[in-house]
């Protein structure tokens, strides 16, 4: 039995995310809104949270309008760490 610590399970888990693409001008580079509601740590209102993500779309797949599902990856330039992972709906 190893007495070391299951970190490679732990490491392995990436983080995942759903949001819209709200601009396709960059090439195999999207930016996605990802919208969160958290409650207030203090007061308890519910508090909306939108975090634009640079993410990266190798196949150029997905457009403005669509909701996708990005996971975390290697840093693959200055600020890209995501990648889409599926396209959940395509816009109309």
């Amino acid at each position: 039995m190893s007495t070391q610590p299951q970190t490679a399970a732990v490491r392995a888990r990436r983080k995942v995310r759903e949001g819209v693409v709200v601009s396709d001008k960059m090439e195999k580079t999207r930016i996605v809104l990802v919208q969160e509601q958290k409650p207030h740590a203090l007061y308890h209102k519910v508090v909306r949270i939108n975090r634009r993500f640079k993410v990266h779309d190798e196949t150029n797949e997905s457009g403005v309008g669509d909701r996708v599902r990005i996971t975390e990856t290697r840093p693959l330039s200055k600020e890209k760490r995501w990648r889409i992972a599926t396209v959940l709906e395509k816009a109309k």
